[in-house]
């Protein structure tokens, strides 16, 4: 602070010639005749001045008094803010880390244990490194998503430009979007790596809680997302790649930034990268949130760190949406498919980079190294496209994301885990209005049978359906009134999870339906609705009987239909006389007694009019099952009960050679292994009890074939299997005359009516 003090007098009447500046009496600035005229006293008026000088704080320019030319990044790395840390970052543990921190501190005892007492502990240490090393590597490839979410926020995870300083040979910042700002959460530059310039854009978090005050987190605001937007027009202009690097937890939500435009600033650099003529690379290090993460992330290929993750909404905000409570964040992160191996099999993510084990800030160097490899062998893809297919490639990355595929079966293991359907209000019919339609239809019924015409068909169908929902209804309705409706949601769950992970029921489960269906029909009687539920089931089975009368009569006049117009053809016809005149010639009396030339005509005309039958129902949507004759053809050494008497004997000697099989000991020892298997390994066996058991029973069933299979058991059964293909094909009514008139019956058809039903003809 400096002062300024001053005397003046003022005498009227004195004129700035007559001042004198002699100062030998003392007085300074008067008049010598005003002196010699009035006496000595003079009145004086004074006045002072105090000026303040404000020391101002010194600008804090980054280029130091003396710049190192030999720098690396080139002399202009002076320009960058961002200088190295005075102070080493504090070690943080997670708390996943814990277990780890407690082998290190053991390691850290035995280390001073041995410096104190001089003994040697080398096998010691070597050993809790091992297993330090051993946890570490368990530790860090089982990763949960939430565990990947902490990673990717841990304070001294390696920032953007800790990465841009590794990896770039020369970088120099860029600033300012200008109109004005220049938002320090992201950092704009030009950087060249082994000869190629690049644009980098990222988002920058800070190392310390000052520098992350002073980079909001890594939160832009819309003047960084518009600052980013002119680089990217920069570099399009200038024919630079760009290389954009995220790590935000989202874009600036305050007051102020909606005020200024935040949905727009992000809307705006979404548009303009899809129409950049410049290959882009998107490179996730931290954590990706939401638009703000995607502002800067609409690349032709999208890169994650390991530990990264890419989201929509935060699991602490998805957990308060969906559960009321950010503890449920963990289940949040897993069902939001967050994390980098999750998002490559979504096709989100094209690549994935390695990190050391304990994440990125574990060995931030070798980290930035995988960066670096991974961007060098992305761009060789990229740039050897020419424009308009590297458009069309940043295009179709995105449009492909989200596909959907109509009337799709849902998988069983999806189908669990999804949102049931809320129960349907079902409305019933009042049982007055009920019953009189059942009358009527009844009534229509009758009529109908009376004048041999059909039934109404839409009106029996109409009614059938109907009725089905009634009494699904009164079922549910009796549920709830004898109690059992809680123990019936729960079975059903249970079974629901045992169909969709595609094993069989288990016997507990069975047990269970058996006792519900047994208590529930116990307590049926005693519902309210009872005596309406028991109607209604009477007037679905009587409705659903007539309903199939009505459908087999229609089927039968269909096939009588076929079977005619197949039987009056001229070559049919002429087929068949020919063969009744030859039978009658010959003089048999059975079908045994024919020569065998006649029976393979016989045969063979029976085979030709079968096929043609079979021909004529599929035509009408009928599906044969089998084909039976009426023909018995079997000789009497052949006939059924003998068969059946030779087939037992056979059983009965392969009885016996299983019997011995299985009383050898090898056998014994293989059963009781197989018996310990099964009971070790419970209602549940693992992946390991069930290949055992699976081989055990292989090699059973080995031995056992081994047993029985001898020559002569095989050429018995070989004969059997002969001689049953020709009661198959001979069987029922050998002994119909063929005397004076063959007569032929017409085959037996079993068709398949598409609903458990069959119709024979």
């Amino acid at each position: 602070m400096a002062s300024i003090a001053y005397s003046t007098a003022a005498f009227t009447g004195t004129s700035a010639s007559d001042l004198l500046r002699s100062s030998s009496n003392g007085v300074s600035g008067i008049p010598l005749k005003t002196l010699g005229k009035a006496p000595f006293s003079v009145k004086k008026r004074d006045a002072t001045v105090v000026a303040k000088l404000k020391k101002g704080k010194k600008h804090d320019y980054p280029w130091p008094a003396d710049p190192d030319p030999n720098v690396k990044g080139g002399v202009l790395t002076h320009l960058s803010h961002f200088k190295p840390l005075k102070e080493k970052q504090k070690p943080v543990t997670l708390d996943f880390e814990k277990p780890l921190v407690e082998i290190e501190k053991k390691m850290i005892d035995v280390r001073r244990m041995a410096n104190e007492t001089g003994l040697d502990f080398s096998d010691q240490i070597i050993l809790l490194e091992n297993k330090y090393q051993q946890a570490l590597k368990d530790l860090y490839t089982h990763l949960t998503p939430i565990q990947r979410v902490h990673i990717a926020r841990h304070p001294n995870r390696p920032t953007f430009l800790d990465h841009i300083f590794s990896i770039t040979d020369k970088f120099v910042e860029l600033h300012g979007d200008r109109s004005g700002y220049d938002d320090p959460a992201i950092v704009t530059g030009i950087g060249t790596i082994d000869d190629r310039r690049y644009m980098f854009i990222g988002q920058q978090k800070g190392r310390n809680t000052k520098e992350n005050i002073h980079r909001n987190f890594g939160m832009p605001t819309p003047h960084g997302y518009r600052k980013a937007l002119r680089m990217m027009y920069y570099a399009d202009h200038h024919g630079f790649p760009i290389v954009t690097f995220i790590d935000t937890p989202g874009a600036y939500a305050d007051l102020k930034s909606e005020e200024l435009g935040q949905g727009e600033a992000i809307a705006h650099n979404l548009r303009t990268m899809f129409g950049l003529k410049v290959p882009i690379v998107s490179i996730v290090i931290g954590e990706g949130g939401s638009g703000g993460a995607l502002a800067i992330g609409c690349a032709n290929k999208l890169l994650m760190l390991e530990n990264a993750v890419f989201y929509v909404a935060s699991p602490e905000a998805c957990a308060a949406i969906l559960w009321k409570t950010a503890k449920a964040s963990p289940k949040a992160a897993e069902k939001l498919r967050i994390t980098a191996p999750e998002l490559c099999r979504l096709q989100i993510c094209d690549g994935i980079i390695p990190e050391p084990l304990g994440g990125a800030h574990a060995d931030p160097a070798w980290t930035s190294q995988q960066i670096k490899a991974a961007i060098n062998e992305t761009m060789d893809e990229l740039t050897a496209m020419d424009t308009e297919k590297l458009l069309k490639h940043r295009t179709h990355k995105f449009r492909k994301l989200g596909g959907f595929e109509e009337n799709a079966q849902v998988d069983p293991k999806k189908k669990v885990n999804m949102k049931k359907e809320e129960d349907q209000i079902v409305r019933t019919t009042p049982n007055e209005e009920l019953e009189g339609e059942v009358e009527k239809l009844k009534q229509q019924i009758l009529k109908a049978k009376e004048s041999s015409s059909k039934p109404p068909e839409m009106a029996l169908k109409d009614m059938i359906e109907k009725l089905k929902k009634e009494v699904d209804h009164e079922y549910s309705e009796a549920i709830k009134a004898t109690g059992l409706k809680d123990r019936l949601d729960m079975l059903r769950e249970e079974v629901s999870k045992v169909n969709s992970r595609d094993q069989l029921m288990n016997p507990v489960i069975r047990d269970k339906i058996e006792k519900l269906k047994d208590e529930f029909n116990q307590k049926l009687s005693a519902a309210p609705n009872h005596p309406t539920l028991q109607y209604k089931l009477d007037m679905l089975k009587e409705f659903s009987k007539a309903k199939s009368l009505s459908d087999a009569a229609t089927l039968k006049q269909e096939v009588n239909k076929k079977f005619n117009e197949i039987m009056s053809r001229p070559e049919i016809n002429e087929k068949l006389e020919a063969l009744k005149a030859e039978v009658q010639n010959s003089g048999s009396s059975s079908f045994a007694d024919l020569d065998q030339g006649l029976k393979d005509k016989v045969l063979n005309t029976r085979k030709e009019v079968e096929l043609e039958m079979i021909s004529a129902l599929k035509s009408i949507g009928l599906i044969v099952e089998g084909v039976k004759s009426n023909a018995k053809v079997l000789s009497e050494k052949d006939s059924p009960s003998i068969f059946k008497n030779k087939v037992d004997h056979l059983n009965e000697e392969i009885k016996k050679k299983i019997e011995n099989a299985v009383g050898s000991s090898e056998l014994k020892n293989m059963i009781e292994l197989l018996k310990l298997e099964i009971a070790m390994a419970g209602n549940k066996p693992d992946t390991e009890s069930k290949s055992k058991i699976e081989a055990i029973q292989k090699q059973i069933k080995q031995r056992l074939s081994e047993a029985i299979i001898s020559s002569e058991l095989k050429e018995k059964y070989e004969d059997l299997k002969e001689k049953n293909s020709e009661v198959e094909q001979y069987s029922a009514g050998a002994d119909e005359s063929l005397q004076k008139e063959t007569k032929y019956e017409e085959p037996r058809l079993e068709i398949n009516l598409g609903a458990n039903s069959s119709f024979a003809q």
